[in-house]
């Protein structure tokens, strides 16, 4: 059963606090402008909220509705919400939110969607299909112009790149969870979790923990309570040194897919097919390949039996790309369809 956290929902009402009295929620809303004005979130946008009612998404959603309130930032707000459907009582996580929502005067929207059965209709992980089934959500409830902010944080960015350290991944999975990505915005991506539930706790602001974050048979989840307090213990500031690292890597991996972009264009035919009579190196040769199937990403294995078909004598092989696509080399030439 998800529990609420120490503290009742701050209570709204018709007379928001004057912007001259100082009020709890004040370091949140300093949290959230700090990350709004590295992002250049401009004043008059229309954000959209994801909300779960999780701590971060609480301090995300008060945070915001202060900034509004002191008209420090004029947004027009709307909160969103996905029942996931994975527990009994999610539909509880749903009523909190709203209730929340509606305490500060916000316009609210939920939805519940069957991730069980997204998850095995479409051959996902429950972790997998629950982002999918979110980002489809906000998606289609955020109007046309406006922007979809989530509560990631400095921690959920840290724990991405070991993840996928951790399977395996190459540069690019290293890159950790993006600041920005197209209309989707993270203003909390540089604070640490630990200090928005102190300011949580000190504003008095209520929040709900799923249990499902605590089930170790979900990787995130013995990342999270395991391996960082781990390396926290071990070099102090580990975090942070994370997300560093993960900045660096996406300048990198940015600037060599603009280098890929290029040998692309310049090996590319007139009638669309790829020319591999002299390979590029194996590292840029991937990323060529990669930029060319497009998303999404072709598997590791099968990248690769591509590779050695382009570069060997045989030709006249077909490799099935996943999603339905196939690469054909004929000639050393390859063509993707």
């Amino acid at each position: 059963m998800a529990e609420q956290g120490t503290h009742k929902p701050l209570a709204g009402g018709s007379n928001p606090p004057s912007a001259t009295i100082p009020n709890p929620r004040d370091d949140l809303a300093a949290a959230l402008d700090t990350g709004a004005r590295s992002l250049e979130i401009p004043d008059d946008a229309h954000v959209v909220l994801a909300v779960s009612g999780g701590a971060d998404s609480m301090a995300l959603m008060h945070g915001a509705a202060r900034l509004v309130e002191t008209d420090a930032r004029p947004w027009r707000l709307w909160v969103a919400h996905l029942d996931h459907g994975l527990r009994p009582d999610s539909a509880d996580d749903a009523g909190f939110v709203g209730d929340a929502a509606a305490a500060l005067r916000l316009p609210f929207e939920a939805r519940r969607t069957d991730v069980g059965a997204l998850a095995r209709a479409e051959g996902r992980s429950i972790e997998d299909a629950g982002r999918e089934a979110r980002y489809r959500f906000l998606e289609e409830v955020a109007p046309d112009g406006s922007l979809i902010a989530t509560a990631h944080t400095a921690d959920d960015a840290a724990e991405t790149v070991l993840i996928n350290l951790l399977r395996g991944s190459g540069l690019a999975g290293v890159r950790g969870i993006p600041a920005r990505r197209g209309r989707v915005v993270r203003p909390l991506i540089g604070e640490r979790r630990g200090r928005l539930r102190t300011l949580l706790d000190g504003a008095g602001i209520g929040y709900r923990d799923d249990p499902s974050n605590a089930d170790p048979e979900f990787l995130r989840n013995r990342v999270r309570a395991e391996l960082l307090p781990l390396l926290e213990a071990l070099r102090p500031g580990a975090v942070d040194r994370i997300g560093r690292f993960a900045r660096l890597a996406a300048d990198d991996d940015a600037l060599l897919d603009e280098v890929a972009a290029a040998e692309l264009a310049r090996r590319r035919d007139a009638d669309g097919a790829i020319d591999w009579h002299d390979p590029p190196s194996v590292a840029l040769g991937r990323r060529v390949l990669r930029l060319a199937i497009g998303d999404p990403a072709p598997s590791a294995e099968r990248l690769e039996a591509l590779l050695e078909a382009a570069a060997g004598d045989r030709g006249g092989r077909q490799i099935e790309m996943g999603g339905e696509r196939v690469a054909t080399v004929t000639g050393r030439r390859i063509r993707i369809g």
